[in-house]
């Protein structure tokens, strides 16, 4: 029996909230992994172990491309269970792999899949709410997804050693049937028969060409690609420093806990303050300290600045303040560059996510490989992704009067 009563806020938000975090649970909970995987399959290049993170995520972006389109022609709710279904498939392959290339192949195929949970309650979200309200209820749903990561490098870490890394994938797919199970048996259809898109080469043209030509959704996209950027890098290289820079291997999952709960605060904020202070401040004022931050931590660890004794608790608090920013921004990002494209929201998503996701896994990857013992590799590259956002979001506003946008809820 299909559900047709519309779900309460709270439990939709929670349940958006387990969709999105298929994708942190498939990133965070690998992390503690990577040092056994680099020993067992990669021991002569270590640092590739970092890919297995980032080709996750490389398969998502690719995903994105397809997925929201999928999701206007034929609804929300099968292109989820699809994707649910072909992420499960990668990490059957993922745990029967012996080699690294084809550990990176299957986590390329779990992305794929791990896109609809990542897109669709996007565009799910754009068809029951718009503006500032859309962004509250994104940050509502962003708080109950940072609880994942605080436990599932923990997760990660008790499988490893009840059962071995390989059973982490086991888990994986524990954790995608719950999601597709409760949207199956528990949501409504959120976008009706009438207002479908036909799936053809004309329309998704025209679609692509209207967001890609929209200068503001495209000025977004790119803040959003610098924005994941920085994240990327800090997530594939925060275990290596945890581990070869400040000797935290074994207390990493608890640190890493810690941070994603300090962090998830960012969210809670964001959703009190969006509606006075307006997405496009909160994300202009949250780079330009950031882009502070990452400069003074960075003269500070070159020139010797910090005490021993305090190296660490200072690289904890400035890895907190990149988390942080990010529950202080996506949200309002996300919505800005769909709030004029709400009549081909998945279409839209889709470009977003693909462009952003796809780049900053590019972008990322030096970063990530040029790690040298030190945070300095990663405390140039998130100093120059926020300086650029910065300056992007700083021609927002010229550019949109420019466009004759109104300044709807912004």
């Amino acid at each position: 029996m299909r559900p047709t009563k519309a779900l309460g806020l709270p439990e939709f938000v929670a349940m958006m909230a387990v969709l999105f975090a298929t994708l942190a649970f498939s990133i965070d909970a690998m992390l503690p992994a990577l040092p056994e995987i680099a020993r067992e399959l990669s021991p002569d290049a270590p640092n590739r172990a970092q890919l297995i993170v980032l080709s996750f995520v490389l398969g998502m972006g690719v995903g994105t491309v397809v997925t929201g389109p999928l999701s206007d022609a034929f609804g929300r709710k099968p292109v989820i269970s699809f994707g649910i279904a072909l992420y499960i498939l990668g990490a059957l392959l993922a745990y029967f792999a012996q080699t690294l290339e084809l550990v990176l192949a299957a986590r390329v195929i779990q992305g794929l899949g791990a896109a609809s949970p990542r897109i669709v309650p996007m565009a799910m979200m754009r068809d029951m709410y718009e503006g500032r309200r859309m962004a509250q209820i994104t940050s509502f749903v962003m708080t109950v997804f940072m609880l994942v990561p605080a436990v599932a490098p923990s997760i990660g870490a008790l499988i490893i050693h009840a059962a071995g890394w390989r059973y982490i994938f086991a888990a994986f797919i524990v954790f995608a049937l719950i999601g597709g199970l409760w949207i199956n048996l528990r949501q409504p259809e959120t976008l009706p028969p009438e207002d479908r898109r036909p799936l053809s080469f004309t329309q998704l043209r025209l679609a692509l060409a209207e967001v890609t030509g929209n200068r503001m959704v495209m000025l977004y996209t790119a803040v959003l690609t610098l924005g994941f950027t920085q994240m990327m890098g800090l997530i594939s290289s925060t275990q290596p420093i945890y581990d070869q820079t400040y000797g935290q291997a074994a207390n990493f999952p608890l640190w890493f806990a810690l941070s994603a709960l300090i962090a998830a605060t960012g969210t809670i904020l964001n959703a009190r303050l969006v509606m006075t202070v307006g997405m496009r401040r909160l994300a202009l004022l949250s780079y330009a300290v950031q882009t502070v931050f990452a400069a003074t931590f960075l003269v500070a660890f070159e020139f010797g600045l910090i005490p021993p004794a305090l190296a660490f608790p200072v690289w904890f608090f400035w890895s907190v303040s990149v988390f942080f920013m990010a529950g202080l921004t996506f949200g309002n990002l996300n919505a800005l560059a769909l709030q004029p494209m709400g009549h081909i929201a998945g279409m839209a998503a889709s470009v977003i996510a693909a462009i952003s996701t796809v780049l900053s896994v590019i972008l990322a990857i030096p970063i990530g490989q040029a790690f040298n013992g030190t945070p300095a590799p990663l405390l140039i590259g998130t100093m120059i992704c926020s300086g650029l956002c910065w300056l992007l979001m700083t021609r927002s506003n010229e550019i949109d009067d420019l466009s004759g946008a109104p300044h709807l809820h912004t």
